[in-house]
């Protein structure tokens, strides 16, 4: 009678850790569908500050020496700063800047 007592608790600790299994799985699948829905509002918001900026630029409400001066303090990885046409920085000096970011 122990034996069947001891093989019942058995299958009972294992279906246990296949629950406490699942819910993990479960609860990171539902942390990162959250971190990525983040990410994407970040993303949008990104794009539509930009967008807000780059049409008062071409509005001729803010002037664009003005957004460049910015870009160019606060872009630190040469291929961003080739979209803007500004000047490439040297490895050094990307490398520092990159390092306040």
């Amino acid at each position: 009678m122990t034996e069947a007592i001891n093989k019942r608790i058995e299958t009972l600790e294992t279906k246990l850790k296949q629950a406490k299994a699942l819910k993990q799985k479960q609860e990171a699948q539902k942390r990162a569908l959250l971190s990525k829905q983040e990410r994407q509002k970040d993303t949008r918001r990104k794009i539509l500050v930009g967008a807000a900026i780059l049409a008062k630029v071409n509005g001729g409400e803010w002037p664009k020496d003005k957004l460049l001066a910015m870009m160019d303090a606060t872009l630190t990885r040469n291929d961003d700063r080739t979209l803007f046409d500004l000047p490439v920085l040297d490895e050094k000096k990307q490398i520092k800047e990159a390092s306040w970011s």
